[in-house]
C-alpha cells in the first residue's frame, strides 16, 4: 500500500462560480419575495390602525342621546371616511396607504350600539399586478386586504 498524494483541484476553479450563477437568481427571488411580504403586513397594519381610528371616531360621535341609539348622518359618514383614508376629518393631506380611496371604507352599524368600519384595499407588488400567462391564464398578484373594526358607540 502506497501512500496517495492528493492533486490540487485544477479541475474544480470554476465551479464555485459557475453554482452561484446558476443558484443567484433564485436567492434573489426569495429575498424580493421576503420584502414584498413584509410590504403587504405593513400595508394591512397601517389599514387596520386606520380602521381602528374610523372606528373611534365614528363610535364618540354617533350615538344619539335623544333617540337613544345610533344616527349615522351623511356629514359623520363623510367624516369618518376621511379620517380613515387620510387620518383628519377634513380630506386634507395623503393618504396612509397609497391608492387608498374613501370609497374603500365602509361604515355601518352592527346592532343597536355598534360601528363596524371596514376598509378593502388591493395590495399591488413593485414588480407590477399580472405575471401574464405563456401557457394559459396569467395570474393576477394583487391580495386583498380586509381591515375590519368593531366599537361600542358611547
Amino acid at each position: 500500500m502506497g501512500l496517495s498524494h492528493f492533486k490540487p483541484a485544477r479541475a474544480q476553479q470554476g465551479v464555485a462560480l459557475v453554482e452561484f450563477t446558476l443558484v443567484l437568481p433564485l436567492l434573489l427571488l426569495l429575498l424580493l419575495a421576503f420584502g414584498e411580504f413584509g410590504r403587504m403586513l405593513y400595508q394591512y397594519n397601517v389599514l387596520l390602525q386606520a380602521s381602528r381610528d374610523a372606528d373611534r371616531f365614528v363610535a364618540s360621535q354617533a350615538w344619539n342621546t335623544t333617540l337613544g341609539g345610533i344616527t349615522l348622518n351623511n356629514t359623520l359618514l363623510t367624516q369618518t371616511k376621511n379620517v380613515a383614508v387620510y387620518g383628519v376629518p377634513s380630506a386634507a393631506g395623503d393618504a396612509v396607504v397609497s391608492g387608498l380611496t374613501t370609497a374603500d371604507v365602509e361604515v355601518v352599524t352592527e346592532g343597536i350600539d355598534h360601528v363596524r368600519v371596514t376598509i378593502k384595499h388591493t395590495f399591488s407588488p413593485v414588480i407590477g399586478t399580472v405575471i401574464p400567462g405563456f401557457f394559459g391564464a396569467s395570474t393576477v398578484l394583487g391580495i386583498e386586504l380586509v381591515a375590519t373594526t368593531v366599537m361600542r358607540a358611547l
